[in-house]
């Protein structure tokens, strides 16, 4: 176990699942009460200081501390993580805590890596990938529970900004899914014979497999858990637009408005 990694949560500690951390790691547990925007400035100087810290954070709240995230975290590239819990739709919680935002506002951020895993397997994988580089970095997932899959033993590094090919298709249509949305695009990929990619990094952007699959296909599709407006989709779109290329997409997402419960 890496002593140097500490976690911080503003009064989250059953919701962000500290409790088991809290007992075990006394002394490397930080709640700072209700105020998001002390925790991420107490993480960034314990970034100062050689410490990793891991803040623990619901998407709707991290919104709070969005000034130190930008001012003391990024622009000195401290490697602070970002675990950042109720990412998307949040059911019974409410209006107030839907996550429908973090990927817009996390991706204009010079320096953050903005990561958003298809299962807990690689949520845990993310998470340890997080923990390794000397920059911030963020990791979004859903309320709730993963698709079941089996958590592999051994923790082991991602390759940032490097997407998953899941499926290839011969229809002609590509699925570029973000997240939670991957096991079920799945489904939807193997009904229409279609490609599916497992995006991965939001941040940066796989820009080479994008391109080559947009090359042999006639339209891409991409499916996030985040508003439309800036999210993930609209990366993509922007790379396509930067190399001139050109074809049918269709972004879909959380809608232009507020989504109760």
């Amino acid at each position: 176990l890496d002593p140097h990694i500490v976690a911080i949560t503003p009064a989250m500690r059953e919701g962000s699942g500290l409790v088991e951390f809290s007992k075990r790691f006394s002394d490397r547990y930080f709640d700072v009460a209700i105020a998001e925007q002390h925790a991420v400035t107490l993480a960034a100087g314990m970034a100062c200081e050689g410490l990793k810290p891991v803040v623990a954070i619901y998407s709707t709240f991290l919104q709070r501390a969005y000034d130190q995230l930008i001012h003391d975290v990024a622009l000195q590239n401290l490697p602070v993580t970002f675990a950042v819990d109720r990412a998307g739709l949040v059911g019974g919680d409410g209006a107030t805590h839907q996550g429908s935002y973090d990927l817009s506002y996390l991706r204009c951020i010079p320096n953050l890596v903005v990561m958003a895993p298809a299962d807990e397997n690689e949520c845990r994988q993310m998470l340890f990938t997080a923990t390794q580089l000397n920059q911030p970095a963020a990791v979004r997932y859903p309320r709730g529970q993963g698709p079941g899959v089996a958590l592999e033993a051994a923790m082991r590094a991602l390759p940032v900004g490097k997407a998953q090919l899941r499926r290839e298709g011969r229809s002609g249509l590509a699925i570029f899914a973000v997240g939670a949305m991957v096991p079920m695009c799945e489904q939807v990929a193997a009904a229409l014979d279609a490609t599916l990619v497992n995006l991965r990094f939001v941040k940066p952007l796989d820009e080479d497999l994008i391109l080559r699959v947009a090359a042999n296909h006639r339209a891409l599709v991409t499916v996030e858990e985040n508003v439309v407006a800036g999210g993930a989709g609209s990366a993509i779109a922007e790379s396509l637009a930067a190399h001139n290329v050109a074809l049918p997409l269709l972004h879909l997402g959380i809608p232009d408005r507020v989504i109760g419960h």
